[in-house]
């Protein structure tokens, strides 16, 4: 073998080397570093969860909490919450109202206390992003008021307000009644 050739073989390999060690410090920076940071980041603002697991987060958790939820039989009541979010229930009474749980490598941060839900809500200097959806969802929900962003979202908020304003609800109010109306009828036969 002549030198060119060696040093044709050993650059190859040095470059195949370096892009595969590329890819695996994109790999470990997104399924390992980038969710311990925003752990800790949470916990130092005092929003606790169930930890980071790698590559899975808590999706195990979430799988086996759900398939023991639905094993058990259930008695006829309302309280069907734990039942079919088993995690959320389990985690809000040991972490609180808000924590922090992993779906994959991707954090999900659960909000329930009212003052923080109407700060997101609000979300004016658009600090909350909208989750981006796959698009089975996007197909099911579509592309409108809960989907949209920028300027089509202020275009439907908009019309959406115009259309809840207090002088459009008013000319419905008859409508309304007639169909409450109707609905109580309908409960007093079932029910005699």
């Amino acid at each position: 073998m002549g030198s060119a050739e060696t040093i044709t073989i050993l650059l190859s390999s040095s470059l195949c080397l370096s892009l595969l060690l590329v890819i695996i410090i994109k790999f470990l920076h997104r399924v390992w570093w980038t969710p311990i940071c925003i752990q800790s980041a949470m916990q130092s603002q005092g929003i606790k969860g169930p930890s980071y697991r790698f590559i899975y987060g808590n999706t195990k958790d979430i799988l086996n909490m759900k398939k023991e939820s639905m094993s058990r039989p259930m008695g006829l009541s309302h309280h069907i919450f734990p039942r079919l979010q088993p995690h959320v229930y389990s985690w809000l009474n040991t972490y609180g109202m808000n924590y922090l749980s992993w779906y994959g490598s991707k954090a999900q941060l659960v909000i329930t206390e009212s003052e923080f839900v109407k700060e997101i809500l609000n979300n004016r200097d658009r600090a909350y992003p909208k989750m981006d959806l796959d698009g089975y969802i996007k197909k099911l929900l579509g592309d409108g008021l809960v989907t949209s962003e920028g300027e089509k979202w202020a275009k439907l908020r908009k019309l959406a307000n115009h259309a809840f304003r207090a002088e459009s609800l008013k000319d419905m109010i008859p409508a309304m009644i007639a169909s409450v109306e109707m609905m109580l009828e309908r409960w007093k036969q079932h029910e005699g």
